[in-house]
């Protein structure tokens, strides 16, 4: 069972936004099938870089269509971006320095961020990029 699964209420309407969604999704459930089969504090320094090096590249390519479409909304979302790459980089700090409460935490600031993220400020640049060409 997945800790948070992908519903259509998710979708920005954008397909290669959603589909990068829906893979940070899995790094989620990855997480969860980690923790309750025993093994998180083996699979959390690998899940965090997995998750750093996907979310630069997702960020990229999202960042990418907002200022190709001209989004105005674009500086506001930046600064949300850069937000979770310091609350990331904050759980790397801890993972190195043996939280061992860090798995559950992260579990839970990912699902949490993750659903809030796409289905408000995501959803903000669906509309925009549609009508813009990005589909």
């Amino acid at each position: 069972m997945a800790f948070l699964a992908w519903e259509d209420k998710y979708s920005v309407g954008v397909k290669a936004m959603d589909n990068q969604h829906m893979a940070m999704i899995g790094m989620l459930n990855e997480l969860y099938d980690a923790m309750m089969s025993g093994q998180a504090l083996a699979i959390t320094g690998p899940l965090l870089q997995k998750l750093v090096d996907y979310t630069n590249t997702h960020f990229s390519a999202e960042e990418a269509l907002m200022q190709s479409s001209r989004f105005p909304g674009f500086a506001e979302h930046h600064v949300r971006h850069e937000k979770l790459v310091e609350q990331v980089r904050d759980y790397i700090a801890r993972f190195e320095h043996d939280d061992l409460f860090l798995p559950i935490q992260l579990m839970h600031f990912l699902r949490d961020w993750l659903s809030t993220h796409i289905q408000k400020e995501d959803k903000e640049y669906g509309p925009w990029l549609r009508e813009h060409g990005v589909a």
